[in-house]
């Protein structure tokens, strides 16, 4: 029997597992990121955990994300409350699922909906969009259809398993027991803690109480503590994390304890004045679905108006210290507990990337402010940045590569491969800033200046090339296809500039115009100048291949392509640019 029961578990766990994951792919992670946006306000977040953890199936998993988001600075723990608070609810939907087993009705359209006729024909029907699917979202599909299938299968072999008990009078005994509220609170806890999911529990005590044994007076204090049980998974998560992400973990565990001893308070006080008729009959899993919905909703209800009480609470339990947590690190928001969610975890890389961009951005325009006016704390400052930069790339990295890879769709692990390739190329782009900054350093310790026509022409190509480097930022931020489109032909443009100026200056040195000690960095701040454009460009090809899909677009048949005139409004653009930066040094005098 126990290894009956324990089978049919682990079914039961396995197809929850499949059916959240399933719709978590579907959704690409849309739904977790709408936590960071559209929870301004309590009733928002309540209604966003509910929807949130109703659809991946699992309350703890939501409550480690928000644990995740708390400690990566995006959520505030004000806003984490109401999540919290709406997860609890939407926990329940599991239970409801299963209590379509209950149904018993000759009406023909009811009779498909047991699951008993409904779980197989699922199945067969997931199994074949898994097998014959060509799109991977039919794929998804027949998986969340499989999940729920074994879902189902779980549940029955855990209710054959137990179905013998019926005729136990120790197992009656023992249930007889559970309906003291202490003990009853300490095994829903207990055994909720074990699995790490009250879904699970909360199933087999539903699968138990097809028994006929299990009461309303002994299901109740289980099903309270099976509410404090699920509070280990963010506290767990939240071990070496930052005071907000451990009061966050506080949050879900006061809340859920001061809401049981409230309700065991309210219930045994009327249980003893005026007894309940049910009191001592047997529970359904309807009854268990009812309970725990409206245990978790009139709680809620309660907590709402003291939102602001229950965050002084976890506070005052966790004062502030001033520690690292409070150090300002971009790659803080790249958070190993937010790996559950793989499209919010995506999304934060995006992020990231995109702020490694800016940032490389901001030291190449100051880089190119040093080789007119070298200033040594400036020049520290590019360095730290650069460092910031480095430490992002490392962390991007490796962040990237923990993604569980079984749980992306196609489109996903296209930006994987997207982001990988653009971090690198900004990185570079950071890199050959620092270069610049060492010449500028090198000709402040010679003594060495560029002559005033020297000057116009590296200011010249810099602009051209800070150009190019936010037509990258704005094609990557927006994924704007047409601005990716126009780096190419700029770049081209810059390419023609560092030819002309490298021979302009090489005839300056000839007839005595500029020194040796100024050549060298010249041509070096051109070559530097002329290889990030490089990099910009192969940003714009990027993000071509990625909006239009990754199998339509070669980077070398493209580039080469456009360079033979076959895309559209290249040779347009390149006139563009022409007239706007190569006339420039062309008619100045050399």
């Amino acid at each position: 029997m126990i290894v009956s029961l324990l089978g049919g578990l682990a079914l039961f766990l396995y197809g929850m597992s499949m059916l959240g994951s399933g719709l978590e792919k579907l959704s690409g992670g849309r739904l977790e990121q709408t936590l960071e946006k559209l929870t301004n306000n309590v009733f928002k977040g309540v209604l966003l955990g509910a929807l949130v953890t109703g659809a991946i199936q699992s309350s703890s998993a939501t409550t480690v994300i928000v644990v995740g988001l708390v400690n990566a600075r995006i959520l505030k723990l004000r806003q984490a409350i109401g999540i919290i608070m709406g997860a609890n609810i939407g926990t329940t939907v599991t239970a409801h699922i299963l209590r379509l087993s209950d149904l018993s009705s000759d009406n023909f359209f009811l009779m498909l909906l047991k699951p008993t006729t409904l779980a197989p024909v699922v199945g067969i029907i997931g199994i074949l969009m898994v097998m014959v699917g060509k799109k991977q979202k039919y794929k998804t599909l027949g998986e969340i259809l499989l999940g729920f299938c074994i879902l189902f299968t779980g549940m029955f072999n855990m209710e054959a398993a137990v179905s013998p008990l019926s005729e136990s009078p120790e197992f009656a005994g023992l249930f007889a027991s559970l309906s003291n509220p202490v003990i009853g609170v300490l095994v829903g806890a207990g055994v909720t803690a074990i699995i790490q999911s009250s879904s699970a529990s909360i199933g087999i005590l539903q699968a138990l109480s097809s028994t006929g044994i299990i009461t309303w007076s002994s299901a109740i204090p289980i099903i309270l503590g099976q509410n404090i049980g699920t509070c280990i998974t963010p506290i767990l998560a939240s071990i070496g994390a930052s005071k907000n992400a451990k009061r966050t973990a506080a949050v879900h565990l006061s809340f859920n304890i001061i809401g049981t001893c409230v309700f065991l308070i309210v219930i045994y006080t009327i249980q003893s004045i005026s007894p309940f008729s049910f009191w001592d009959l047997p529970i359904d899993k309807g009854g268990i679905a009812n309970f725990h919905t409206t245990f978790n909703v009139c709680v809620t209800l309660m907590f709402l108006p003291f939102v602001g009480l229950l965050e002084k609470l976890v506070i005052h339990l966790i004062p502030d210290q001033q520690t690292a947590d409070e150090v300002d690190d971009p790659a803080i928001a790249l958070d190993d507990r937010l790996l559950t969610s793989p499209g919010l975890a995506i999304q934060h890389c995006r992020d990231a990337v995109l702020q490694m961009g800016k940032l490389a951005r901001k030291n190449f325009s100051a880089s190119v402010r040093q080789l007119e006016q070298y200033n040594h704390k400036e020049a520290e400052k590019i360095r730290e940045r650069e460092d910031t930069i480095d430490r992002l790339e490392d962390r991007l990295g490796n962040y990237m590569l923990k993604i569980p890879q079984d749980n992306l769709s196609e489109q996903s692990s296209a930006t994987i491969s997207a982001l990988l390739h653009i971090l690198s190329e900004f990185e570079r782009i950071g890199d050959y800033s620092i270069n610049l900054v060492e010449f500028a350093e090198n000709m402040e310790s010679t003594g060495a200046e560029f002559s005033p026509q020297a000057q116009f022409e590296l200011t010249t190509i810099g602009e051209a090339v800070g150009e190019a480097i936010d037509m990258a930022l704005g094609c990557f931020e927006k994924q704007d296809l047409a601005l990716a489109e126009t780096i190419e032909p700029l770049e081209e443009v810059v390419d023609q500039m560092q030819e002309t100026l490298k021979d302009r200056h090489i005839n300056r040195l000839r007839n005595g115009q500029c020194t040796v000690d100024a050549a060298f960095p010249f041509v070096e701040s051109l070559s530097c100048l002329e290889r990030i454009s490089d990099h910009c460009s192969n940003i714009g090809v990027y993000m071509i291949s990625y909006v239009r899909g990754s199998d339509e677009v070669d980077h070398h048949t493209y580039i080469m392509q456009l360079h033979a005139g076959q895309v559209g409004h290249y040779n347009e653009q390149f006139r563009r640019y022409t007239e706007k930066y190569y006339d420039q040094i062309r008619s100045a005098k050399a």
